[in-house]
């Protein structure tokens, strides 16, 4: 043993002093590192595997981060079309405002009754809105209905389809005057009262005569689309289509008519005072 570490120390006094023992250095490294590799392989292997095992959580993590992201922005988007679909909904209807002679205040419908005898639905205008009975809803395309019953912050509008309605209109083209009748289908108004020789056919704009004094004049009510004459009936079988949004949107205008202002007040007879004694020429 004290010969090999005297033999130990004088090889590394050589090779420090001299460096010729770099190409056994060399060598010995090379026939050591496959023993090294095999001892360094269960270190390696470890760190390999935790470091990979480390990155697909973090992996994961992500992916779950950004579905969970992509499911709100997805949400949000939808909301955002919602928004921007109803906004162009409500352009429309105030520039439908301003198509008719007097206000429009708008109103947002709170529920639906479309059973087979009524067509009826409920605003969020009341008595406290100074709405009143027969007042007439409208929306961006045509005349809706008119309100049937009035409650303090609510009321109840009829449609102009439901049975127990019936509306003043002529024909834009001709001007010929009748009566639009509702028929419990929300897509069908009757006209019934057309006679044989009457000048209408299918497409003919049907618009309000605003002579009930209710409606406003020239306003959208129908489109013409069955046109079906018997010489051996005295009317035609007229049919027509409401152009109003009766079964879609959430929101409608309640018109408010201008006032007529009264007449101005006839002034009074002056009456001239005379005096006694004086006598006029």
């Amino acid at each position: 043993m004290l010969l090999l570490i005297a033999t130990c120390i004088a090889l590394m006094f050589y090779d420090h002093q001299r460096g010729h023992l770099e190409k056994i250095h060399a060598a010995l490294s090379t026939l050591v590192y496959p023993v090294q590799a095999v001892v360094n392989a269960p270190y390696a292997l470890a760190g390999w595997a935790q470091e990979n095992l480390a990155t697909h959580t973090a992996l994961v993590n992500e992916n779950t981060g950004l579905k969970r992201q992509l499911r709100i922005d997805s949400v949000q988007l939808q909301r955002f079309a919602a928004l921007e679909q109803e906004n162009a909904r409500l352009r429309k209807l105030m520039q439908a405002g301003a198509k008719v002679a007097g206000h429009v205040v708008l109103a947002r419908l709170l529920a639906v009754d479309m059973d087979s005898f009524r067509h009826t639905v409920i605003i969020n205008k009341g008595a406290h809105d100074k709405v009143h009975d027969g007042q007439v809803l409208l929306d961006a395309h045509g005349i809706v209905g008119q309100v049937i019953r009035v409650g303090p912050v609510s009321s109840e509008a009829a449609l102009i389809t439901d049975p127990s309605q019936a509306i003043q209109v002529q024909i834009n083209r001709t001007g010929l005057r009748t009566l639009a009748i509702g028929t419990a289908d929300v897509n069908m108004l009757s006209l019934p009262y057309l006679p044989n020789s009457a000048d209408v056919k299918r497409g003919d704009l049907l618009v309000s005569s605003g002579l009930d004094g209710r409606y406003p004049p020239d306003y959208p009510v129908a489109v013409v689309t069955v046109v079906h004459r018997d010489p051996a009936q005295p009317f035609d079988t007229v049919m027509a289509r409401p152009v109003a949004d009766l079964d879609h949107g959430h929101d409608v205008l309640l018109y408010f008519p201008h006032k007529a202002s009264p007449p101005p007040a006839k002034p009074e007879p002056r009456t001239v005072k005379r005096t006694p004694g004086k006598k006029s020429r």
